[in-house]
């Protein structure tokens, strides 16, 4: 189990670089995470929902994404209230209070799902979530250490020394531990440092000396891995960065930060094309006037809305001039109505009246992936939404679904004069032929010339994966480390003597 000493210092990645680490010695290796709190989200090819760190983690691991990975996911609808996901489908909105009244009863799904995977692969990384050490939560734990104990797994803590009190969030975690938890830690992992390594000194001796736990390495800041975030927390740091110089004019998109924004991980396959620059913005003196504006998908369409008319930021999207492209919930937004008695239960809601779509909520939700055809290219992602689009005489809708689930929802058409454009589909902008052929048009609309560079999307996101997994195998401890995994595998079991040795670089 890897945890942390806090959200965000980096356990995703660990997870993700040991994950590419052990598979590239041809382990069997898959990641789990008992429950995650994320507005992205993974549709697998079975359509279950899980968390969108999990299906990256598992594309690190050379594994098909399932949702035994994930079997809860949170999804934040509110300041105290979250949609529940149990084994990839909705079971309703609870607030914190309900939630953890019912935390007892999913211990049986979690320890399933984990079983399930130990059972098939060599070795399962499991993530914890937040920090284990939440003393006011211990009692009703299911996804850190008290998962660790009943699992017999042993854990690593991973600590950010970017922020600053690093030792003291280490040694502080492992003292407020009860013993039964405490002697779980094997190992701590600095994460993000920036400078000498020398200059920590014997911090990490003395460490070990005050709390029995050794230092299995201090990882590097980097500046060139991002990988698909799994929450908001992750909007304060940078978008992927282009693989190549830009070889013709800049173009400019500005997607509107809602407060519930979700699944903005479509932004991050425009960010990595070379002469794309993506910015988020929340107000409307900081759109300016882009080449491009994205709507992006959230949790609260209805809520987002309202926050959206409130800062006058509709209003100065259509005086921008630019193409406007919507994205599930964005799209919904563009639309003449919306009726949702399901997530807001404000019932009938005047859209933006951009589209000639309507919108009504469900209580269902469709969660599956899609394949298709737009502007001449492939088109394929994933759809994830309670709402339903019904488009009008009048709507101009540009991306043509295979009619393989016995539905037209969106259909070709030119788009030398369609401004306002809207999809339900997700990951949309990964397909290369389809990214490239759509910037294409923007700069064309903008009077501006891009050049597509040819970058892969996927390629980019296996080389960072590799990044990863690279960093890992410099920086930390793997003999110590190889003999943690190993003594979590199971007597017996699937597990077990079935790590190879590191391969150490010549």
């Amino acid at each position: 189990m890897v945890c942390g000493t806090a959200s965000n210092v980096g356990k995703s990645h660990v997870v993700s670089g040991l994950c590419r680490l052990l598979a590239r010695r041809g382990v069997r290796v898959a990641p789990f995470k008992a429950q995650n709190m994320a507005l992205n989200s993974w549709v697998t090819a079975s359509g279950h929902e899980i968390g969108r760190a999990q299906g990256v983690q598992a594309v690190a691991a050379g594994a098909e994404p399932e949702v035994a990975m994930n079997p809860i996911l949170l999804k934040p609808t509110g300041e105290r209230t979250s949609q529940v996901v149990v084994m990839g489908r909705p079971e309703g909105h609870l607030d914190a209070a309900a939630y953890h009244e019912l935390k007892p009863q999913l211990w049986d799904v979690v320890l399933g799902a984990l079983d399930d995977l130990r059972s098939r692969y060599d070795v399962v990384i499991v993530e914890g979530a937040g920090s284990p050490a939440e003393i006011n939560l211990l009692a009703h734990d299911i996804v850190n250490l008290p998962l660790a104990r009943r699992a017999g797994l042993p854990a690593v803590v991973v600590g950010d020394i970017d922020r600053g009190g690093v030792f003291a969030a280490l040694y502080g975690t492992v003292a407020l531990l009860p013993e039964p938890y405490r002697a779980l830690v094997r190992g701590f992992v600095i994460n993000k440092f920036r400078g000498d390594p020398a200059l920590l000194g014997d911090g990490a001796a003395e460490l070990e000396r005050r709390c029995g736990v050794p230092t299995l390495g201090v990882l590097p800041w980097v500046h060139d891995v991002a990988l698909d975030a799994e929450d908001s927390l992750a909007l304060a740091g940078r978008r992927p960065m282009a693989a190549a110089p830009a070889v013709a004019d800049t173009l400019d998109v500005a997607a509107v930060r809602f407060p519930r924004i979700a699944n903005f991980t479509d932004l991050d396959a425009l960010a990595v094309e070379p002469g794309v620059e993506v910015r988020l913005v929340d107000s409307a003196g900081a759109l300016g006037r882009p080449d491009l504006v994205v709507l992006p998908g959230t949790k609260a369409t209805v809520d987002d809305l309202d926050w959206l008319r409130g800062r006058g930021l509709d209003r100065a999207v259509d005086a921008s001039g630019a193409l406007v492209l919507g994205i599930c919930g964005g799209e919904q937004m563009m639309g003449r109505r919306i009726t949702d008695t399901v997530e807001s239960g404000r019932g009938e809601v005047e859209g933006l009246g951009w589209l000639d779509v309507t919108t009504t909520f469900a209580p269902d939700k469709v969660t599956r992936q899609r394949r298709g055809e737009a502007m001449g290219q492939r088109a394929a992602g994933y759809q994830i939404h309670h709402g339903r689009v019904a488009r009008g005489e009048a709507a101009a809708a540009w991306v043509h679904l295979d009619d393989v689930y016995g539905e037209h929802e969106e259909g070709a058409v030119d788009l030398v004069d369609a401004r306002f454009l809207g999809t339900t589909l997700h990951g949309l902008f990964e397909q290369d032929g389809f990214r490239a052929a759509f910037l294409t048009e923007v700069g064309r609309r903008a009077g501006k010339r891009f050049v597509p560079a040819g970058v892969s999307f996927a390629a980019e996101r296996q080389a960072q994966l590799d990044r990863l997994a690279d960093l890992l195998e410099a920086h930390l401890d793997l003999d110590a480390l190889d003999a943690i995994v190993a003594e979590g595998a199971r007597p017996g079991g699937a597990g077990a003597g079935a790590v190879p040795a590191p391969r150490r670089a010549s």
